[in-house]
């Protein structure tokens, strides 16, 4: 199988679901802050979407239409079900956010269970080899690009996205044997 970049004018490969979180992730990113004015919940539509392609990709034809078509839908469905919070004061809305407010309309059993995956997924990002862990917090938690991560590490660049998508792919296994797979 060979593995090449993919090209936004034809659908991508359907071989790396990795290297498709690479390219997307911040455009999706941006389009569903576009479309609710929000970080926080932007990146929750954003996770929850790649959550569900991860768990539907041998049905999807298409990854990056439908991932900017279910995040459409979800920040659709977002604005639907809050659309009796008005947002006049960024100031208050903010504070909610810091106090641990939901402004979803989560079941308190939805919430505990992605709060429950969550501490799942922290506790296997913290038992993976030191080198591991530092790849993903380089790339999730700072942000780098691929090029900047491999200056960092002294791993070339295709080194870091094979090892980042083995490490996903790990980390994907151990949660679904655990039950978590993005269902709800």
């Amino acid at each position: 199988m060979s593995k090449s970049k993919p090209d936004h004018s034809t659908p991508p490969s359907k071989g790396s679901l990795l290297q498709l979180f690479e390219t997307e992730e911040t455009p999706l990113l941006r389009y569903a802050f576009s479309l609710v004015g929000r970080r926080a919940i932007a990146e929750e539509i954003v996770q929850e979407t790649f959550l569900q392609l991860h768990t539907h990709w041998d049905s999807v034809e298409n990854p990056v239409a439908w991932l900017y078509r279910s995040a459409r839908n979800r920040s659709f469905n977002y604005h639907r079900d809050n659309k009796r919070e008005i947002l006049t004061d960024e100031d208050e809305t903010r504070s909610s956010f810091q106090s641990g407010l939901s402004e979803s309309s989560e079941t308190p059993e939805e919430v505990l269970h992605r709060m429950e995956a969550a501490g799942f997924l922290r506790l296997l990002v913290s038992e993976l080899e030191e080198a591991d862990r530092q790849l993903i917090d380089l790339k999730y938690f700072q942000d780098l690009k691929y090029k900047e991560i491999s200056e960092k590490t002294g791993l070339s660049i295709g080194n870091v996205g094979y090892r980042l998508h083995h490490v996903l792919k790990q980390l994907a296994d151990k949660l679904q044997q655990l039950g978590i797979d993005g269902k709800q």
